[in-house]
């Protein structure tokens, strides 16, 4: 058993190091704003520092046999399921997901971990081809491709750090890790210990606990990362890729989400509602994938409404460790504000209500706008909260135009009894994952994960993450002399 309040630092090659500022974060529970404990807040110099320790721990690493990557590996999975009763608790009152959701987190972590394992030996691999050049041998080898920046937030923590930080190091990388420090925990410091436990050499994953106040643009403008990845806002994103191609690095990014959840003539209404209330209220909507609007054919679409609207009044609320609770607290008092000024504008632009909630704390219970058009503010503002807006289609078609009317285009689910028909609708729609029966919030390691538009750039999943975490590079080898024209 791990006491992980002790590890309340940043981990720099190989040591738990206390932060150069002097300055600590309080993490706060956001159910009732207890203090869960104290972050030390790493320095600039420190980040910087980092960089350079992980530039040299990772030409060693990437010497390292597919064997020793792939014990590591599996011993930090180790680490995972041995001290799963500690981490669940603490991610729920980290991040104010319910344990439910605390669940899930954990074993999405626990697949990443597992999949990695299997690719360590796809570095290093080397492809003949054939060449019009006699005596000529093109050989094409896959090597690791350096150091890897790696910036996480505050709704999936630990999923989506591991999504970066386990493929890096399994093909050869070192990483420089930050995470939201609302959740430095979940984000970083039990996934150091995981590495840590698991015996990985010291600099090739360095998790820095610090914020933009301090920082600023260190994780991205440092010369030494090859590869940005960041999961988070669009307008960040934006700011991120602009950098990234000033300096020609390399990006990875999972961005905002406009999610449809498409409700078609035929659909099984009952089970569409099923679908729609998980895909909605999953950890309070605060997941890039959530459904943000859904969209109902008009024959349809006064059973659905009646039906959803029910379903989601009785969901019950409050702290997030009751285990009977489905939504629980937003992330921040911040977070909850901005979920009450995009529900009073919607209220004041004239949006109707079809279930009005209400906030206690940082809870936002469920809140359902109808008759919603695709062209107000509430359909097109990512919500990420207990807030969806109701849509209704024309057709068929309609329902698919609807869905693409936006700059988003991550996730997306279509309801139908044709499944074949469902496939097609699924191709026309503009987002890196379409979803046939069922809802928008999926992920599996071994799937081209990844959105397309202002959502992202880049797909995570075996083998896509290969191919983004590699470098490609072509030896010739002329075994005969060759005659030139001159």
């Amino acid at each position: 058993m791990v006491n992980f309040m002790n590890l309340n630092k940043s981990y720099i090659n190989g040591e738990w190091t206390e932060g150069q500022t002097g300055r600590r974060y309080d993490i706060l529970n956001p159910y009732d704003g207890s203090v869960i404990n104290d972050m030390s807040i790493a320095s600039l110099q420190q980040l910087e520092e980092a960089f350079v320790i992980a530039e040299k721990a990772q030409k060693e690493w990437a010497k390292t046999s597919a064997e020793t990557r792939r014990d590591i590996i599996l011993k930090a999975l180790e680490f995972l399921k041995n001290n799963r009763e500690e981490i669940v608790p603490l991610m729920s009152r980290e991040t104010g997901g319910t344990l439910i959701k605390s669940n899930v987190e954990l074993q999405l972590t626990i697949e990443i971990l597992e999949e990695a394992a299997t690719f360590v030996d796809e570095v290093y691999q080397v492809r003949e081809i054939s060449s019009a050049i006699e005596g000529k041998v093109n050989h094409i080898h896959r090597l690791p491709l350096g150091v890897i920046s790696s910036i996480s937030p505050f709704n999936f923590p630990m999923n989506l750090s591991m999504r970066t930080i386990a493929p890096a190091i399994a093909l050869g990388n070192a990483v420089v890790h930050k995470p939201d420090i609302q959740v430095a925990y979940t984000g970083g410091n039990i996934i150091a210990a995981a590495f840590e436990y698991a015996g990985l050499p010291k600099g090739v994953l360095n998790v820095i606990q610090t914020d933009l106040t301090e920082i600023g643009d260190g994780m991205l403008t440092n010369p030494i990362p090859k590869l940005i990845s960041f999961t988070g806002s669009t307008p960040v994103g934006r700011h991120i890729g602009e950098i990234a191609g000033r300096n020609l690095k390399r990006v990875a990014l999972e961005l905002g989400g406009n999610n449809p959840f498409i409700v078609l003539s035929d659909a099984d209404v009952d089970r569409a509602v099923d679908a729609a209330i998980f895909g909605k209220y999953i950890h309070q909507g605060q997941i890039c994938m959530c459904i943000n609007r859904i969209i109902v054919h008009k024959d349809v679409y006064e059973e659905f409404l009646a039906k959803f609207v029910e379903r989601a009044k009785a969901l019950p609320y409050g702290d997030q460790l009751d285990p009977k609770t489905v939504v629980g607290p937003l992330v921040n008092e911040r977070q909850a504000e901005k979920a009450e000024q995009f529900i009073e504008a919607a209220k004041n632009a004239g949006n109707t209500l079809a279930l009005e909630g209400k906030r206690i704390g940082n809870v936002i219970t469920p809140t359902i706008f109808r008759d919603v058009r695709n062209s107000d503010a509430i359909a097109q503002a990512e919500m990420f909260s207990p807030v969806v807006s109701i849509i209704q289609a024309d057709s068929d078609e309609d329902a698919i135009d609807i869905a693409n009317d936006t700059e988003y285009g991550l996730s997306s689910a279509v309801f139908t009894t044709d499944i074949e028909r469902g496939e097609q609708l699924a191709l026309q729609i503009d987002s890196g994952m379409t979803h046939v029966n069922d809802q928008t919030v999926n992920d599996a390691p071994n799937v081209a994960f990844g959105g397309n538009k202002a959502s992202g750039m880049g797909r995570f999943g075996n083998p896509w993450i290969v191919e983004e975490f590699t470098v490609t590079k072509w030896v010739s080898i002329q075994s005969k002399y060759r005659e030139f024209p001159f």
